[in-house]
């Protein structure tokens, strides 16, 4: 009985893979080590500096969780995408899930646990309360370290992808507040209410 195409497919499979087996076991002694790589840094967290020593594959937000157990910053997508892990770095809003620890040695960190206490609240916090600004609250944390940074972006001019004047200072408007804060998603639905915490710490009305 002639061989199928079937049977023609199988044995060109098995021949193929017998060829190539034991190229992979002779080489196998060359692989590199699985053994992690360590760093040292030194970064100051909330005003306190901190000499830290972890996987170079480490992000920050898992040396801020899980080496320093600042739970605050919560993990949510791990991707960038919802914002949940925004913190300032040098004054500067970064997602900590796409950041690897070892790119922020010497970096000034400010979580939300360092913008304020539940004895002295910081003023977005404070209007957050006042406007509920948060429902189910897992987005909050990164919500607000985005909201402070988006109030001193628009204090130091920094236009945005709706200024319309990119030589002018940016003023402060909805779609202002909608598109630097745009990173920052509420799965709750609560941004008209973070719209007006930010505006009245702001001092404006939009």
């Amino acid at each position: 009985m002639d061989p199928t195409r079937r049977d023609v497919l199988i044995v060109s499979a098995l021949s193929a893979a017998s060829a190539v087996l034991p190229a992979v076991s002779s080489a196998s002694t060359d692989l590199p080590s699985n053994d992690p790589v360590l760093s040292e840094i030194s970064i100051t967290v909330n005003g306190k500096e901190q000499q830290l020593h972890f996987d170079n594959r480490t992000t920050l937000l898992d040396v801020l969780r899980d080496h320093l157990h600042l739970t605050g910053t919560k993990k949510g997508c791990d991707h960038g995408q919802c914002g949940a892990c925004t913190v300032l770095v040098d004054g500067r809003r970064i997602n900590s899930c796409l950041s690897l620890a070892v790119m922020n040695d010497g970096a000034n960190v400010t979580t939300i646990e360092g913008l304020g206490t539940p004895d002295k609240l910081h003023a977005i916090q404070q209007a957050f309360v006042k406007h509920d600004g948060y429902q189910c609250g897992y987005c909050t944390p990164g919500q607000i370290c985005s909201a402070v940074a988006v109030l001193d972006e628009i204090q130091q001019g920094k236009p945005s992808h709706v200024t319309a004047d990119l030589t002018a200072k940016p003023l402060l408007s909805v779609d202002e507040i909608r598109e630097r804060m745009s990173g920052n998603i509420c799965r709750c639905g609560a941004y008209s209410n973070i719209i007006d915490a930010i505006t009245e710490v702001a001092g404006g009305k939009v």
